[in-house]
C-alpha cells in the first residue's frame, strides 16, 4: 500500500491527508477500465477527454489522478498542474483506494 506519493525531487505527500482535505479524485482510464473497479467517489474522465473536461474538476480543493499503473496519471497531473490545479499523481488506482 502506498502511503504517500513521492515527487521527483520533490517533498513526500501523504495523499491519505489531501483524501481528508476533500481531494477530488479523476481516474483517466477508459470508461471500459473504470466500470471493472475504481475509487468509489472519483470521476472518470479519460486522459485523451481530459483537457477539454477540465469545468468539471474543482480548483478550489486537492486533485489526484489515478489510473492502471500510473503512467496516464502522471501525464495527467502534468497537464492539470499546466492549467494551475493542486495535483498529485496518485499512481494506480488500486493504490489510491487502499487509502480510503
Amino acid at each position: 500500500m502506498f502511503k504517500t506519493l513521492f515527487g521527483i525531487g520533490g517533498p513526500k505527500v501523504d495523499l491519505r491527508e489531501k483524501i481528508n482535505q476533500g481531494a477530488t479524485i479523476v481516474d483517466v482510464r477508459t470508461p471500459q477500465e473504470f466500470q471493472g473497479g475504481h475509487v468509489a467517489g472519483s470521476i472518470n474522465i479519460p486522459l485523451d477527454r481530459l483537457q477539454d473536461q477540465l469545468k468539471k474538476i474543482s480548483k478550489d480543493k486537492p486533485v489526484i489522478t489515478c489510473c492502471r499503473s500510473g503512467a496516464r496519471s502522471g501525464m495527467a497531473a502534468d497537464m492539470l498542474k499546466a492549467q494551475g490545479f493542486e495535483v498529485y499523481n496518485g499512481g494506480p488506482w488500486t493504490s489510491v483506494n487502499n487509502l480510503m
